[in-house]
């Protein structure tokens, strides 16, 4: 047990930079807090740090262990979190990274809700396109639309959702309108990568490969969107996200035997033992996206 109080003193200076700082966050001595440290590398048989009359580094060891060792220490003090009994009354703050199409979407009501059902919570959103660092940033979670591509961070599946294929009325009159997904060729398509477009028939599974031509190719769902309505070009999108100008007769449904293949929307952490806050607003999402129409299903 003492030396396991020993690491988590080691990882305490290492992530305060130094021993002042560090003694002063534990409240304990500062003399008292660098023999504990001592006789932790003195076990070790390694040094941890380079001390200086101005800063404390780690050893190239050093870096080794405190990395480590860090993990160990959260996942520790989240098993206490559990204990205590905080996953029925968490609080704090949840530092999420968002999409910002999905958010204003999809999650805009039902964050409302979470907020309202847990009023010890508090949200911090980075409602962005850019892919935060769970490892480097200070993020708890981060929502990801499509399959992630880290390996080693935790993915939970919140749902997905199925895309078709909209071009405006407008569209249509002046170009025509397809009749197999070939003839995309001959069309300008709305494209949210540059990516090909795989459309896969309804009925029979069979799977088409297409290298449309787009004379817009943007990260923004939104902007995607007036554009088709603007007669532009054929866009994928939800039914759900488009509902009031398919009702309006704004956008219609072209090539209705194919679509593109299921988008599933992942919510990511670094470890599978989240704090009880983090855990309690993923079942939330997953328990209210299963609601909306739109959304195909999460996994809990």
């Amino acid at each position: 047990m003492d030396a396991f109080r020993n690491i988590h003193l080691f990882v305490e200076v290492a992530t305060a930079g130094g021993f002042r700082a560090a003694a002063i966050k534990l409240d304990m001595p500062n003399s008292t807090l660098s023999r504990r440290i001592a006789e932790l590398e003195k076990e070790l048989g390694l040094r941890l740090l380079n001390r200086t009359t101005r800063k404390v580094e780690l050893t190239e060891a050093g870096q080794l262990y405190f990395d480590r060792c860090k993990k160990i220490i959260e996942e520790a003090k989240l098993a206490q979190e559990e204990l205590a009994g905080m996953l029925t009354q968490p609080t704090g703050l949840i530092r999420a990274s968002v999409p910002v199409d999905f958010t204003i979407l999809y999650l805009s009501d039902i964050i409302a809700q979470f907020l309202k059902t847990y009023p010890g919570l508090s949200l911090e959103l980075d409602v962005t396109p850019r892919q935060s660092d769970l490892i480097t940033e200070q993020v708890d979670l981060a929502i990801r639309i499509g399959h992630p591509k880290e390996q080693h961070l935790i993915a939970r599946q919140l749902g997905h959702t199925q895309l078709a294929l909209y071009a405006s009325p407008e569209f249509i009159k002046t170009f025509g309108e397809p009749k197999t997904p070939q003839d995309l060729i001959r069309f300008n398509c709305l494209r949210i990568s540059k990516q090909a477009l795989k459309l896969v028939h309804q009925k029979t599974q069979k799977i088409e490969i297409i290298h449309t031509n787009s004379s817009v190719v943007a990260n923004n769902i939104g902007l995607l969107r007036k554009l088709a309505i603007q007669g532009v070009g054929i866009v994928a999108l939800s039914s759900e996200l488009i509902k009031d100008e398919i009702k309006a007769g704004q956008l219609v449904r072209v090539l209705k035997e194919w679509h593109p293949p299921i988008v599933p929307f992942y919510a990511l952490t670094e470890t599978r033992l989240i704090p009880a806050k983090v855990r309690v607003f993923i079942d939330f999402l997953i328990m209210h996206l299963s609601k909306n129409k739109d959304i195909l299903g999460g996994k809990k």
